[in-house]
């Protein structure tokens, strides 16, 4: 049996609003997943959340009472906004409606979700959830940014199916997404404290006129997660993204850019670093001579599109000498046959230090999805891990990476 004070997160007290929206249902996860990390957690339900899950299931997940009604005066004799607010160490508002984040950007303290966030003193994370239409409005722009100046964190949301049967940005963030936001914030830096790592994520956008480019179906989700957990274990993170529909992760520094050359600008900016993790699907090649205006379709004839190699972000920065070159630098392969054979070799040609490798071919779902399943592959070996959560995989390593930083200093 696990004893409670071993737990990465025990004695930590997560007060949940949940919001009215149909991503309400992914709170049961979280609850669940919270309280295995040893946290404690106390849900205030809305009157539009109460629509979608029920307060008995969520009091049974949380083994506490759930608050509903600013004027209970039982509660506010026992347990008011106020205490409610300020006895947690952290607010978490998920699914933070369109409505809810406009309530907070104003101030309005209309029920007991709004007054509880007017009266807390302690770190606000919100996990916006809405249809993309509502999430594109320059409202809710405005808002987002208010909330942001105002110090309040934000996980997500991403890009996806929704129920309303559209497609685009506004789909809340997954649990896990959510769990290491909230790991993040909540619990002590750890093991990489005091070291500098680099990330990179996405794809990048080669231009071919002013409305095409060369580009690949990388989402950024695994680069993103990895930033975020080795941020989570104490180092000082830069993230350098391509274009990506996913918001910047917490305690993180990110730098966007578009194209490769762009990108290894960035990375050589951000040297020196301890540790280096090249997740991006760089594009390899671009045009030779982007045209300055669209390129015109002239009868049945294909345009001359001359293409040159794009640099090598890897190879280049693993063949630094040091004190630039990173002590660890990992790079990805994403390959769609033979990824094994590949990843190998790729690994002596670029000479990282370790390689990442997947299947992204069609059927896998992995390119774009919310699960991964990684070969590590190092000087000693390669080690098969199971398919598993993008936020899983970068926090398993982020773990390996914390052991051989930690090792190496020994």
């Amino acid at each position: 049996m696990v004893q409670t004070s071993a737990l990465p997160m025990a004695g930590k007290r997560v007060l949940l609003i949940i919001g009215g929206g149909i991503a309400a249902f992914k709170c049961h996860e979280l609850i669940r997943s919270l309280r295995k990390k040893g946290a404690s957690v106390r849900a205030i339900l809305t009157k539009g959340g109460a629509e979608f899950v029920t307060p008995l299931t969520i009091g049974a997940l949380t083994e506490d009472k759930v608050y509903q009604d600013l004027f209970d005066l039982t509660d506010e004799a026992e347990m008011g906004h106020i205490e409610l607010s300020r006895q947690a160490d952290l607010v978490v508002v998920a699914p933070a409606t369109a409505d809810l984040m406009a309530k907070m950007a104003v101030g309005l303290a209309s029920d007991l979700a709004t007054t509880t966030l007017m009266a807390t003193d302690k770190p606000v994370l919100i996990a916006p959830a809405m249809n993309v239409r509502m999430w594109e409005h320059p409202a809710t722009t405005r808002n987002l940014a208010t909330l942001r100046g105002d110090g309040v964190r934000v996980v997500g949301p991403n890009e996806g199916d929704m129920a309303c049967g559209e497609f685009g940005m506004g789909r809340m963030a997954e649990p896990d997404e959510i769990l290491g936001a909230i790991e993040t914030i909540l619990t002590p830096r750890g093991v990489l404290t005091g070291t500098r790592a680099l990330v990179t994520s996405g794809p990048t956008h080669e231009p071919l006129d002013p409305v095409r480019y060369i580009a690949n179906k990388s989402s950024g989700k695994q680069g993103h997660a990895i930033a975020m957990a080795l941020a989570h274990l104490g180092a000082e993170t830069t993230l350098v993204s391509g274009p990506t529909q996913l918001s910047d992760p917490t305690g993180v520094n990110v730098v966007h850019v578009k194209t490769a050359q762009e990108m290894l600008a960035a990375c050589e900016t951000a040297l020196p670093a301890d540790i280096a993790v090249f997740a991006a699907a760089v594009a390899d090649w671009r045009a030779e001579a982007p045209a300055n205006t669209k390129i015109k379709k002239i009868g049945e004839a294909s345009p001359e599109l001359k293409l040159v190699p794009n640099p090598d972000i890897l190879k280049t920065v693993a063949q630094l000498n040091a004190p630039l070159r990173p002590r660890l630098v990992i790079g990805f392969a994403a390959e769609t046959n033979d990824v094994l054979a590949h990843a190998k070799a790729k690994r002596l040609k670029k000479g990282c230090d370790w390689l990442v490798a997947n299947d992204v071919s069609d059927g896998t779902g992995i390119f774009g999805g919310d699960e991964n399943e990684v070969h590590l592959i190092t000087d000693k070996g390669m080690e098969d891990w199971p398919r598993m959560g993008k936020a899983e995989v970068a926090i398993r390593l982020a773990a390996r990476i914390a052991g051989h930083i930690k090792g190496a200093a020994a």
